[in-house]
């Protein structure tokens, strides 16, 4: 059964829920990584484009996936730098096995060395069945903190109609649990209205998490081992480009003198350290090997484990799970892809 909107009652003006907002020392200097899973047609897309005030993604009315790979989008909101990666719908069931595997390497790539906060994107007017099951599956493949990183993000808030999300979820038990399950994290968007209020919510919301979370962003060994094969991947694009860096640093000089000088040579030398990463974060070792798990028998042990759940926990053939539970690559191989295939149905 899904849970609809209330369809009684004028529809107002955006709706914002506060949940545990606090002011927090998180450091403007640090990108505050933001991965956003959920269903094809949840509003993954558009809601990146409301966090980063700009068209970074595409988002069009479509039946199917228009992220079809994942992507990243970089900007400064609210004097903070905040990378966005968008990922392809959760249970787009288009995709082959290899393709699975591919695409959550992509994911972990992109958020190495790992995410401040998974955004579970959540559309207001219908939650799934499938979706009741997100945070548990992210348990299963990460461990029970993965939940302490998690965040659920309600889109079309326009379509609570007067009424608070508070009372809209209340009415639903089965998404009051899994907003129970992100330890009562929460936030409404309304992509519509271009209301910068609402990001810097959310903002808050998320720099609070960081707070209670110790400071610290999720990560574990893959995406370790994904950020070391970025910083050789970088440091190789750097040897590289160090004789074209140094003429432009040269004309530089011939150019500038003393203060201003030191300022341009410090962005030159900005520039060069984020394409490079850029570019590493795309093309790497760990990108480039057949399988994450250390041994394919610890792939296939924890995948039949996971099969073995049954329903809705497991992952259909072609099931693309974005950012967190995208790091389920990291412990399923393509074999364990295939078991799950023959045991595991999407509900």
């Amino acid at each position: 059964m899904a849970c609809r909107a209330p369809r009684q009652r004028q529809a107002g003006a955006s709706q914002v829920a506060t949940a545990r907002n606090q002011n927090t020392g998180f450091s403007p200097d640090e990108d505050l990584r933001i991965v956003l899973i959920g269903k094809t047609g949840n509003g993954k897309s558009e809601s990146g484009n409301t966090i980063l005030n700009r068209r970074a993604f595409k988002s069009v009315l479509s039946p199917s996936s228009v992220t079809s790979e994942c992507e990243k989008a970089r900007g400064v909101v609210n004097g903070y730098r905040v990378a966005v990666i968008d990922t392809p719908g959760i249970y787009d069931t288009k995709y082959k096995e290899a393709e699975v595997v591919r695409k959550l390497k992509e994911c972990i790539s992109l958020s190495a060395p790992g995410p401040h906060v998974f955004l579970i994107v959540v559309k207001l007017d219908r939650f799934t069945e499938e979706e009741q099951k997100t945070v548990e599956l992210l348990r299963l493949v990460f461990g029970d903190k993965a939940a302490d990183y998690s965040l659920v993000l309600f889109t079309h808030g326009d379509r609570l109609r007067g009424t608070t999300v508070e009372e809209y979820f209340s009415k639903c038990g089965k998404l009051s649990h899994l907003i129970a399950q992100c330890n009562w994290r929460y936030h409404v968007f309304n992509n519509t209205v271009p209301d910068n209020h609402q990001v810097r919510q959310l903002l808050t919301k998320i720099r609070s998490m960081i707070s209670d979370n110790g400071g610290t962003f999720y990560t574990n060994a893959m995406f370790q081992e994904a950020e070391r094969a970025i910083q050789d991947e970088a440091k190789k694009i750097m040897k590289a480009s160090a004789e074209n860096k140094r003429r432009q640093e040269e004309e530089l000089r011939d150019k500038l003198k003393g203060e201003e000088l030191q300022e341009k040579l410090q962005w030159l030398n900005g520039e060069y350290i984020r394409k490079s990463r850029e570019k590493a974060e795309k093309k790497n070792k760990f990108l480039e090997t057949s399988m994450i798990a250390p041994s394919v028998e610890a792939g296939i042990a924890i995948g039949v484990g996971a099969a073995a759940a049954g329903g809705p926990l497991c992952i259909a053939v072609g099931a693309v799970v974005g950012g967190a539970v995208g790091a389920v690559v990291g412990v399923l191989t393509p074999a364990a892809v295939k078991a799950l295939k023959r045991k595991c149905t999407v509900q």
